[in-house]
């Protein structure tokens, strides 16, 4: 993904690259006139995104917030596809968090400006 994006200069933010690798939705549409339920791009990069699949699946497998994610959809009635889409991009955007602000990962990060007294 280095490579494939230039150190992550490539594209501006997560969803421009949610994009290239065919993991956000479209709808084809004209004015006011809906032709198709929301689908994804064939024009994506499958390697890219085979290698985002396989590491979701990876994720689901293992008991954390991720799992217990897609089961809680899974509950839901979703299907499993689009609950595997969406964890892709939960993981490219976790990705891109972590190279943009260049910090590790915490999984109970606490934003400094959030104020929570209010």
């Amino acid at each position: 993904m280095i490579a494939l994006t230039y150190g992550f200069k490539r594209f501006q933010n997560h969803k421009q690259f949610c994009c290239y690798a065919g993991l956000a939705p479209f709808q084809y549409t004209s004015g006011s006139s809906i032709y198709s339920k929301k689908k994804v791009s064939q024009r994506a990069n499958k390697k890219i995104k085979s290698l985002l699949h396989l590491a979701a699946i990876s994720v689901i497998r293992y008991d954390g917030e991720m799992r217990s994610y897609y089961l809680r959809k899974k509950d839901e009635g979703k299907n499993g596809m689009l609950i595997l889409n969406a964890i892709r991009a939960k993981i490219v955007a976790r990705i891109f968090a972590v190279v943009t602000r260049n910090e590790r990962f915490y999984k109970d990060y606490l934003n400094p400006s959030f104020n929570i007294a209010g």
